[in-house]
């Protein structure tokens, strides 16, 4: 039984590396390319492969037969290995060997090492959606029913938070206080109107909550 936890990886400087330059590929390069040195290796690419390598986001390797030596070859600096070719048998030798060598593996056809959740990004916020493969469907209806009461107003309350909290540091030395203070313009509606209108007007009203410090 596979146990996963939702963790949140810095991918910079890390290689993965994807066999298939079809769709699949396609999706999966464009996901990792901002994040981590990506390669693909496939007998054809698409063409938006094609401009990503144009562009360097991406290194392409056009090959004909795999052989097992040459699998292990290419994928001997990956962290991540995506087996997506259109070849099933072919995709389980991959994961085999990538297994069999210590990479952690994302399989498109069946539950690997690594399950790509449904992202929502806004700003420093980031909320991954999964239903461990079971249930695509649920899983885009979570991400509706999120993205509807996320709003983008969530962004400039996070980077708001992180602003008080940084004057917080330098104001407030009791923690306890600190957090209260934190949690008061959380649940504050008029920042939240503040917020809808500008920043700088969320600020002032947000910093009035210090006003207040040491009143029980």
């Amino acid at each position: 039984m596979n146990d996963f936890l939702p963790l949140m990886i810095d991918l910079a400087g890390r290689e993965v590396v994807i066999f298939g330059g079809g769709d699949v590929g396609e999706r999966k390069a464009k996901l990792f390319c901002d994040h981590a040195i990506v390669t693909v290796i496939s007998r054809d690419f698409t063409s938006h492969l094609d401009n990503l390598s144009e562009n360097k986001k991406i290194k392409l390797i056009k090959v004909k037969d795999l052989t097992e030596l040459e699998i292990c070859e290419y994928m001997k600096n990956a962290f991540i290995a995506i087996p997506a070719t259109n070849n099933a048998l072919l995709n389980e030798k991959i994961s085999r060997i990538a297994s069999q060598s210590g990479k952690l593996v994302n399989r498109v056809d069946g539950i690997g090492d690594i399950i790509i959740p449904s992202v929502i990004e806004l700003g420093d916020i980031i909320i991954g959606i999964s239903t461990l493969g079971q249930s695509p469907a649920l899983s885009k209806y979570i991400r509706h029913k999120i993205e509807t009461a996320v709003t983008p107003e969530f962004k400039e309350m996070s980077q708001l938070q992180s602003e008080v909290r940084e004057l917080l540091k330098s104001k407030v030395h009791d923690q306890k206080e600190r957090k209260k203070i934190l949690w008061d313009i959380l649940n504050d509606d008029n920042v939240w109107v503040a917020l809808a209108e500008s920043h700088e007007k969320a600020y002032k009203v947000a910093l009035k909550h210090m006003d207040r410090i040491g009143e029980s």
